[in-house]
């Protein structure tokens, strides 16, 4: 970002940086999705199992992502400083964050079966889930890792690698699963733990090649960043700690939400969760391209704080807003249009529910349409104000929003008010509305008037 620019210019800049983790994040969404299609062809209450095991396993990464997900903020204030050496230090210290994470989390899905029958799940299915997790969590420690190393190589504006790696584990993924949950190529029938295989396979090829790139590129390779990585920075570790905590508990906050919604559908019964799986599963392949533009403003309003650029700042953000914004309405579209072929590319079509379930689904996609500009407009409000290093007001924002506001509302209206599914998916929109709405004000009253050095 830089004050002399163009909106078209900063909207370029943006795009350049942008469409690279757009790809990479629609990639990173392709491993889920290829895990409830083929899962959904295997069996109803197979799927339904990986949409509770899937949706703990991602609650548990967001947490942890927090830690990765400061690396990028940091990263590109230094550069926008010219401090190299701080951004080895803030790097390094962000994957440290990440391991211990995950290695700390690994016993809550070694023993997820007993929580989810505490939490009103069906016996088959949190049993399932289980054995889904058990395999699953292993590979925490490589997503969360190559977490971090995305924060560290998007910061540095070399996003392609991150696209092409990810879309390698997709190709893996697919193949992998292929073969383990239904046995194809002499390979032993695993059902949903062939699922799980599949997925840690991907995690750790995904942390090898991002690994060896920024261990061995040129633009990478001058910090040294895993020279002496066993040694600690305790400054570094503690900065890197207060950033990126309370990014953890907002992406908890929001992610809880929608794994909340899974719960309470759970509740409803094991077509209407299917069912409530296909349409999250849709709803958020296209959250992951306002991610994407998010990640990006991340990086462009990091850069602009380490520059003291305050029109920057200022000018592109307000770029990266209207491209999300245009998306989302294209996706509202979408959703009103084409509902019926989203949902039955998740089904067998010899399935006997299938009928019920696209129906169901369908009138669930209507409801995401409607929050698909608030949820566009949130995830851009955080990430600008991650970009400039502001995150505990927002995670207070996000707690009181989805939390004290769109859970309690989603129960009032699926269960109380007996709308079901359908008013569940409506507490969600309340939710994301009313964080929308904070994030945006508190972005826009701190830094909208910032002149040129006052970033």
């Amino acid at each position: 970002m830089t004050g002399r620019r163009t909106y078209g210019a900063h909207g370029r800049a943006l795009l350049a940086l942008g469409l690279p983790l757009v790809g990479s994040n629609l990639a990173q969404m392709a491993l889920h999705v290829t895990d409830t299609v083929m899962l959904g062809w295997y069996g109803v209450t197979e799927l339904a199992a990986v949409v509770l095991g899937a949706s703990t396993f991602f609650i548990l990464f967001i947490l942890g992502a927090g830690f990765a997900q400061a690396v990028m903020p940091m990263v590109a204030a230094a550069l926008g400083r010219g401090d190299e050496t701080q951004v080895r230090r803030d790097t390094r210290m962000g994957l440290w964050l990440s391991a211990l994470f995950g290695i700390a989390v690994l016993p809550v899905m070694w023993w997820s079966g007993p929580i989810l029958l505490a939490l009103g799940q069906d016996d088959t299915v949190a049993a399932l889930a289980q054995d889904y997790l058990r395999i699953a969590g292993l590979g925490m420690i490589p997503a969360l890792l190559v977490a971090a190393l995305r924060s560290f190589l998007s910061a540095l504006e070399r996003a392609g690698i991150v696209l092409w790696a990810t879309v390698a584990g997709v190709v893996l993924n697919a193949v992998l699963n292929w073969m383990l949950i239904f046995g194809n190529w002499g390979a032993p029938e695993l059902g949903i733990r062939g699922a799980a295989i599949a997925s840690v396979g991907t995690q750790a090829l995904t942390l090898v090649v991002m690994g060896v790139y920024a261990a061995a590129h040129p633009a990478a390779r001058r910090f040294h960043l895993f020279q002496r990585f066993w040694r600690p920075d305790w400054p570094a570790f503690v900065q890197v700690y207060r950033l990126g905590w309370p990014i953890g508990l907002t992406g908890l906050f929001e992610g809880g939400l929608f794994v909340a919604a899974s719960l309470m559908m759970g509740w409803i019964g094991t077509m209407e969760l299917a069912a409530h799986g296909i349409a999250q599963e849709i709803a958020a392949v296209t959250f992951m391209v306002h991610l994407g533009l998010s990640n990006a403003a991340t990086v462009r309003a990091g850069r602009a704080l380490g520059r003291d650029d305050g029109p920057g700042l200022r000018d592109g953000a307000l770029a990266a807003i209207a491209m999300s914004l245009v998306f989302a309405a294209l996706v509202v579209v979408l959703f009103l249009a084409l509902p019926g072929p989203l949902i039955r590319a998740f089904l067998d079509p010899s399935e006997p529910q299938a009928g019920a379930i696209v129906a169901y689904a369908t009138a669930l996609l209507v409801v995401a349409a409607l929050f698909q500009l608030a949820d566009a407009a949130q995830v851009m409000a955080l990430g600008l104000l991650r970009g400039v290093q502001d995150t505990r007001v927002p995670m207070l924002i996000a707690s009181v929003s989805y939390w004290l506001i769109g859970i309690p509302a989603s129960y009032v209206l699926a269960f109380p008010l007996g709308l079901g599914g359908v008013g569940l998916w409506l507490g969600l929109v309340v939710g994301l509305a009313v964080a929308a709405a904070l994030l945006m004000a508190r972005f826009w009253r701190r830094w909208g008037g910032r002149s040129e050095g006052a970033a």
